[in-house]
């Protein structure tokens, strides 16, 4: 009974949706208030009868109803609890409806806390984001609905969640990734309705750009979360693997952050105003696209749902016709977006310009090297594989690049800027930036590996031209140094947060692809082997008795000289319903270093193949996302975003807008 109510609730929302969808435009043609003021209201329904719908598939979860299809597909007696609610999301169909959830929570989000906005504005924001989730969720329910019996005859236990899934990752990092994702559809949504309504000025992207910089927090935090489970969860070692399915949420990340970047030129100076909402829907494209790779079928990994290619032409279809339809809106009206203001090369717009270019390009290298196989393969060209190689020879060179641009950007003025006036403080810097950063890896390990060396004196290049400009801003206040780093604005303060986070990730990459060591050893009980600086002694193996598996439980005891310094319990499970075995590796984190074991294979005697790995400050890369994270909180709070949805007051009762 609860899963039909759940599936009514379905049912429902999409009704709402679809009303959302047409009244508040009707409203806005006719100059009706009460049906624009009906799309406040139906956002918070729509989520409403979501949740509802989703607390309905989780019950039957908790309560073992495999008369489900996809329960009993994706559960089993036997799953823990947290897996069991985490299950509702670990499927095609499950994860559709989370999508779905997620968005109707970002609706109901603007119309609670975007009140002030000009009410035909946040009509057609709500109507645009109700098209789509009418979209998704006839999606849902013409081909992946999760309620669908199995009667008379279904399982008794459930096939079981798959074992890599069954993890703490599962429970936090698919809703977070999902917000961010799912998240680019506010400012697709806004885009359009600037183009609709012929508003595209500083104030549209004052509006914008907080729910902009929201998703783009949640996106980072999301695939950030899923590179330390992939690194710990996998046994490989490694916190980036260029997946297909990783790229599917690296490049709406990598269009985000340029929206992000472009939105701030557009609020401050009026310009890039076409540009802008191109990359609104080259963001949302993106994530649509990523839904398709990842549920098509068409793709191999780890992180795919398994689906049929029938379910992915569904997905192509509403992509095919979402993005058509934003890109005709867009060629109509584009042309009536002049900017309001001029600028030179030299400027903080032009050096923002650059910014974007070069994120859209190493946008287009992902995009490029993840859909080359796949057409290639539907053109009959061969199976093509493109890996790793080909991803770090061509983003990396442009990362660095990026870091040229960004230690300048932020000195220069808007609209012009001689150069002339930064060059002696921009030379002392780049002197200061070439010791520290050849000398530094002299001095850690002693030998200079050139892409490292170039890494880090590009990364305190930025760094130092940043605090200068901090110390800058600061010292010119009347009152003192101190009273002048409390004038800062709160976006100016996430802006630093933001690059500081940046700056820490690319440091992490660059020391812990330099200078990680791995090694596989066969080790005995009592055997030793030494891995920079530490032992690693084999103590032996004892079985071990799990929820749902049983492991046997290497212990590894870790010396540095003759101490003692940590043991660690890598295991090698095997699962009861599905017999799949899984490697579980054991961490000893740090700061500046990870020690990593993972078992192989028993060998002869009581011999075990163990491979150990000493990963230099590979925490700094999601220390360094965690760091982006806050600076996009931190800008969220500045208080003129909050004015800017204050400052609109609400029209007249009876006035047409």
């Amino acid at each position: 009974m609860i899963a039909e109510l759940g599936h009514f609730a379905l049912v429902l929302a999409f009704v709402v949706a679809l009303l959302q969808s047409i009244l508040p435009l009707v409203g806005v043609h006719t100059g009706s208030l009460p049906l624009q003021r009906l799309a406040r209201s139906m956002a918070p329904v729509q989520f409403l009868c979501l949740l509802l719908s989703f607390l309905g598939l989780t019950w039957a979860f908790i309560q073992n109803d495999f008369t489900l299809d996809y329960v009993s597909r994706q559960s089993n007696t036997q799953l823990p609890l947290e897996y069991k609610i985490s299950s509702v999301w670990g499927g095609h169909e499950g994860s559709l409806l989370l999508w779905v959830l997620v968005l109707s929570l970002w609706g109901a989000a603007v119309s609670v806390f975007g009140k002030g906005l000009p009410r035909e504005m946040t009509a057609r924001v709500l109507a645009i984001m109700g098209m789509v989730n009418v979209a998704m969720m006839a999606f849902v329910l013409l081909t992946s609905n999760p309620f669908r019996r199995l009667l008379p005859d279904f399982p008794m236990n459930g096939a079981d969640l798959n074992p890599l899934l069954q993890d703490p990752g599962l429970i936090i990092h698919p809703p977070l990734l999902y917000m961010g994702y799912v998240g680019f559809t506010v400012p697709f949504a806004f885009a359009m309705a600037g183009l609709l309504g012929g508003r595209l000025d500083s104030a549209w992207a004052r509006w914008s750009r907080p729910w902009t910089i929201a998703a783009w927090s949640f996106l980072t935090l999301g695939i950030a979360l899923g590179s330390w489970w992939a690194y710990y969860e996998l046994g490989w070692g490694g916190w980036w693997f260029w997946d297909p399915v990783e790229n599917a949420s690296f490049m709406p990340w990598l269009a985000g952050t340029a929206l992000v970047h472009s939105l701030a030129v557009s609020e401050k100076r009026g310009v890039f105003k076409a540009w802008t909402v191109m990359l609104a829907i080259l963001a949302f494209a993106l994530s649509l696209l990523g839904t398709f790779l990842v549920r098509s079928g068409v793709l191999t990994s780890v992180h795919a749902f398994a689906a049929d290619p029938a379910r992915g032409m569904f997905v192509l279809g509403i992509l095919v016709v979402v993005i058509g339809a934003s890109l005709l809106v867009f060629a109509l009206r584009a042309g009536r977006l002049n900017s309001e203001s001029r600028y030179q090369w030299v400027s903080r717009e032009g050096f923002l310009l650059a910014n974007n270019l070069l994120l859209i390009t190493a946008t287009t290298v992902v995009f490029l090297g993840t859909l080359f196989p796949l057409v290639a393969d539907a053109l009959k060209l061969g199976k093509i594989s493109v890996g790793p190689p080909y991803f770090n020879t061509l983003f990396t060179p442009l990362a660095l690049v990026l870091l040229l641009f960004l230690g300048v950007g932020p000195l220069t003025r808007w609209k012009r800027h001689d150069l002339r006036e930064l060059t002696v403080p921009l030379l002392k810097i780049a002197v200061a930036s070439l010791v520290l950063g050849v000398g530094l890896p002299l001095m850690l390990a002693a030998q200079v590996k050139p892409l490292v060396a170039a890494t880090l004196v590009l990364v305190f290049w930025v760094l130092l031209n940043m605090l200068r400009d901090i110390a800058v801003k600061a010292g010119t206040a009347k009152q003192g140094f101190v009273a002048g780093l409390r004038r800062l604005t709160a976006s100016y303060w996430g802006m630093q947060l933001a690059h500081t986070g940046l700056l820490v990730m690319v440091v992490g990459v660059a020391l812990t692809t330099a200078y990680s060591v791995e090694h596989d050893v066969r080790l005995s009980p009592g055997s030793r082997v030494y891995v920079e600086g530490y032992g690693f002694e084999w103590a032996g193996v004892k079985s071990v008795q799990g929820p749902n598996f049983t492991a046997e439980q290497g212990e590894v005891r870790i010396y540095q000289g003759d101490t003692l310094q940590k043991t660690l319990f890598p295991q090698k499970r095997r699962y009861n319903v599905r017999g799949q075995v899984m490697t579980e590796a054991a961490i000893d984190p740090g700061l500046f270093r990870d020690i990593y074991v993972a078992m192989g294979e028993p060998l002869e005697g009581e011999a075990w193949a163990v491979r150990v790995y000493y990963k230099p400050f590979i925490r700094w890369t999601w220390l360094g996302a965690l760091f982006m994270v806050f600076g996009g909180i931190t800008s969220i709070a500045d208080r003129r975003y909050r004015m800017a949805v204050r400052a609109v007051r609400p029209e007249p009762a009876g006035e047409k807008v």
